[in-house]
């Protein structure tokens, strides 16, 4: 690409950059394995819709791909720019436009942590519930852009239950709003929701009105250690069913723990164990009892319960675990970002089959997650090295994947398709289904600028 000219025009020369630094800033993502990088050929930094519509139209007219970029938080190269062209980078966008305490709203630009958001959203005593795991570190737009959810999905839902309206670029530069400032409508198609999770591949989000909640009174969480991993995953679908109360349940496998522990330098048995938290206005000891209660039927090896400070040193090691992963031995290194979702009823079953995959190749695989949604997060470690050890992984990796779409489930429950998941859409969607996104997608984008290559299995699989 040459034709730089439109760029500059559209934002200013200090805000378009082809350099190499900026260029290999914007070529993956977290979850983005170097070789698998790819270099835009220029990064474009807008503030404003109108600049990102200049932008837009410009590429439109000139056939040139655009990738919308956001924190480089995900974890499925979603923001790969896979067909070189352009990195619009959305993160000077920044701002909380406005934060109206009576109707529980906030109106946001897509650049703005998802920290800044909840902290904006405290001072008036309110809260942005579904925020995920890294919402200290990760964007509304970038959210937005995958349905992100967080450990707090079970009670509060996901991300894209709190999205009431949104202002977004078309690829030909077209501005539209899609929702409105109403928490609920039969107004027309749906066109909110279809923007929400499709990975800057239909529209680039610049505005986002997001329902915010009254903060709770009552916060209190622990952390529960079981003998064996069908007990830990048994009581978390046990709790769930029998509806208590929880904000949060997280599971963490042995193998999990071993890993958590060696990083933090903790000796906490290298055992099962289930994070819980309890949010209420009132009446949460009862909540808490009823949970231990249900939890007794499993035989935890303990139970321990606690607010505040003590609180936070109970969830340490889940706190920890990505980072964990990363630093466990210096041959190993995560081969994929598992992400599998299953009714709840199965969660206990997709666990078992994960950990027989793993034991069958011989791989160290560490699981843990959003469990009371179902959410099943594993990590198959493997030496980079050893072809052999790497193809078992691959294999493995697929395997829990596809027992989880057979048992009623998802390929990915938050981070996305991305690069990574393409191969399993039809398998869990069909192959009509599959073609009907694709209609979609040729509506709004005929010629295939924005964030090609991803979402999509490529026409000759």
């Amino acid at each position: 690409m040459t034709d730089l000219d439109f760029l500059r025009e559209a934002v200013g020369p200090d805000r378009v950059s082809t350099d190499e630094y900026a260029r290999d800033e914007h070529a993956g993502d977290w979850g983005t394995h170097p070789e698998d990088e790819v270099r835009p050929d220029a990064v474009v930094w807008p503030t404003s819709t109108e600049e990102v519509s200049a932008v837009l139209t410009g590429a439109h007219e000139r056939g040139i791909p655009v990738t919308p970029y956001a924190a480089g938080t995900g974890l499925e190269g979603n923001a790969v720019p896979a067909h070189e062209g352009i990195s619009m980078d959305t993160t000077r966008m920044d701002a909380i436009l406005e934060v109206r305490p009576d109707d529980l709203q906030v109106d946001v630009e897509p650049g703005v942590l998802g920290s800044a958001v909840d902290e904006a959203a405290g001072e008036h005593g309110l809260t942005f519930p579904p925020l995920p795991s890294s919402g200290d570190i990760s964007t509304v737009g970038g959210m937005i852009a995958t349905d992100a959810s967080g450990m707090q999905a079970v009670k509060y839902g996901v991300v894209a239950d709190w999205v009431l309206e949104l202002e977004a670029v078309l690829a030909d530069g077209t501005v539209v709003t899609a929702g409105s400032g109403a928490v609920k409508s039969s107004a027309g198609y749906n066109l909110k929701d279809l923007i929400v999770g499709s990975e800057g591949t239909l529209a680039v989000v610049t505005r986002a009105t997001l329902q915010l909640a009254g903060r709770p009174q009552q916060i209190r969480g622990g952390r529960a250690v079981f003998e064996t991993f069908d007990d830990a995953a048994g009581a978390i679908a046990d709790a769930v069913q029998s509806g208590v109360d929880v904000a949060k349940i997280e599971l963490m496998g042995g193998f999990a723990a071993e890993v958590a522990n060696e990083y933090v330098g903790t000796d906490l048995p290298d055992a099962p164990m289930v994070f819980v938290e309890f949010h209420a206005d009132h009446g949460i000891d009862e909540e808490i009892e009823f949970c231990r209660t249900v939890f007794a039927d499993y035989d935890p090896l303990s139970f321990e319960i606690a607010a505040d400070e003590e609180m936070a040193r109970l969830w340490e090691l889940r706190r920890e675990m990505a980072y964990a992963l990363d630093e466990y031995r210096e041959n190993l290194r995560p081969l994929h970002p598992g992400d599998v979702t299953v009714p709840i009823g199965s969660f206990p079953e997709i666990v078992r089959r994960a950990r027989a995959e793993a034991e069958e190749r011989d791989l160290p695989m560490a699981c843990y997650g959003h469990a009371g949604d179902g959410n099943l997060h594993y990590e198959i470690l493997v030496d980079p090295d050893d072809e052999a050890m790497v193809e078992r992984g691959e294999a493995a990796y697929a395997a829990v994947v596809e027992a989880a779409i057979d048992l009623g489930g998802t390929a990915t429950g938050e981070h996305g398709v991305g690069l990574g998941k393409r191969q399993f859409m039809e398998r869990e969607h069909g192959a009509e289904s599959v073609a009907a996104m694709r209609s979609v997608k040729d509506a709004l984008d005929p010629d295939g600028i924005l964030n090609p290559g991803k979402v999509f299995p490529d026409e000759s699989e």
